[in-house]
């Protein structure tokens, strides 16, 4: 059992953290109880907006020593419920540790503290001709998150995911103590890599208070097409033959025409083209526009010999907003569209993504849930949601849980993974088991015990 938050509690914190930055009980926003998708909704009993990595030290040494739990929490955007304090305690907010520390172009790395905005950083890099290429849908959500859940996004097939471009990272163990992991080097080869163990832990193991982060030089050319097919499946199934054309695409989305309506809706904004089922985004960037040209033009014949009906360059800003802007409005908008809904962040093998996206209508019909879908079809990770659609609570959550069942089932069979980008968390861990099983778990439940013996850091979560 852990220790109930009391009036000296409370006394002790206020004696560092000056008013404004700690709140209690009903000074907290409700906001402050759920993520984005709000699937379990539970209050902290104390909120602190922390500024520095000395002052979580002490936050976290006090609630160590009085076996206090205690989860960090950025932005608050994600989906599973990786960042609510299931058990209540101290809640700490990072969002005020949002300072760019050093830019550094001779090793081509910039450190930041974790409360940093995706966008923020892409901006600031960008306008130095440098690039950050990772590239999550949510730009409104902290690197902190990013590296706490190892977000992937749209660049992920050319360029990797988040953890390629995590150098070293400043974090705050439970006990109190402060680790430096990794550095600016380029190779380490010292020992277990224990910056690698916490990208992707989810907030379970430590508190991340300062990352550097690596870059690269800003491609000069970037283009993007738009190529309508009339069915799902055509537009799915030229995804492999996409793969295979010894091409280097940056990206290559899929995104269905329910989907593309919903942002139309939520966004008021026209898509340039709504006549069609389904249709793929791809991006191509580089140096050498000749080669790009060579390269566009080359998967665009392919794509349009498998059924493609026309390719469109998103090149006028006009057409860049409006496409841009409907492909990262999806998760909204169908959030927007129902009354409640869920996520199925499944992972599979690039040759099987057109097979699951079949799939998913399959389930639908089994089910009779409305199901619309997205994806990063370049890299497997598709996004999936189940929508309630003003079904009765207890019908809506049988029909979920046996669209789950039947999703993650086939996701094992295809030998996917549970989660391509947004982690575990709370929701999610039933389905992990059934994964990796009970000697994978064991062994997670044991690292944690390691890094956090009392378990006190977002018990409940991931394992």
């Amino acid at each position: 059992m852990y220790k109930k938050i009391d009036d000296r509690d409370i006394e002790y914190l206020r004696s560092f953290i000056p008013e404004g930055r700690i709140l209690v009980h009903d000074e907290i926003s409700h906001d402050y109880a759920h993520d984005e998708l709000g699937g379990i909704e539970v209050k902290p009993d104390v909120l602190i907006y922390v500024l520095s990595t000395e002052e979580v030290s002490k936050i976290m040494k006090y609630a160590y020593d009085n076996e206090i739990p205690i989860v960090a929490r950025g932005s608050g955007t994600d989906l599973v419920g990786a960042a609510v304090a299931l058990e209540g305690g101290i809640m700490i907010c990072t969002k005020r540790m949002n300072h760019i520390l050093e830019l550094d172009e001779t090793n081509l790395t910039i450190t930041v503290e974790p409360g940093v905005l995706l966008m923020e950083l892409q901006a600031y890099v960008e306008e130095r001709d440098l690039f950050y290429p990772p590239d999550p849908g949510e730009k409104s959500a902290t690197i902190g998150g990013n590296i706490s859940t190892n977000a992937g996004g749209m660049r992920a097939v050319k360029y990797g995911v988040t953890r390629d471009y995590v150098r070293g990272l400043t974090v705050v163990l439970p006990d109190g103590s402060i680790q430096h992991l990794g550095g600016k080097v380029v190779k380490n080869s010292s020992g277990y890599d224990l910056k690698d163990l916490v990208i992707g832990s989810e907030g379970t193991l430590c508190v991340i208070t300062e990352a550097i982060l690596k870059l690269l030089p800003k491609p000069d050319f970037s283009v993007s097409m738009l190529l309508p097919f009339l069915t799902m499946e055509k537009a799915i199934e030229v995804v492999p033959e996409i793969l295979k054309s010894k091409t280097s695409l940056t990206a290559i989305e899929y995104m269905s025409l329910d989907t593309i309506i919903s942002a139309e809706e939520f966004l008021g904004k026209k898509f340039p083209d709504t006549n069609y089922a389904a249709y793929i985004l791809l991006t191509f960037d580089g140096n050498n526009m000749a080669e790009i040209e060579s390269e566009y033009t080359k998967v665009a014949s392919l794509c349009i010999e498998k059924g493609a009906i026309d390719g469109y360059f998103v090149d006028t800003d006009e057409r860049k907003k409006s496409v841009w802007n409907a492909r990262g409005a999806f998760l909204e908008a169908i959030k927007a569209s129902t009354d409640k809904m869920d996520e199925c962040d499944v992972v599979v093998p690039k040759s099987r993504v057109a097979d699951f996206i079949k799939y998913t209508h399959e389930v639908a019909e089994i089910t009779g849930l409305r199901i619309p879908s997205f994806g990063h079809a370049g890299d497997g990770n598709l996004h999936i949601y189940l929508c309630k659609d003003n079904l009765e609570e207890e019908t809506w959550q049988k029909k979920a849980d046996t669209a789950f069942e039947l999703l993650y089932a086939r996701a094992r069979e295809y030998g996917g993974m549970v989660s391509g980008e947004h982690g575990i968390g709370y929701a999610k861990k039933p389905y992990l088991v059934k994964q990796v099983g009970d000697r994978q778990i064991e062994l997670m439940q044991s690292i944690k015990k390691v890094f956090d013996p009392k378990n006190i850091l977002n018990p409940g979560k991931v394992c």
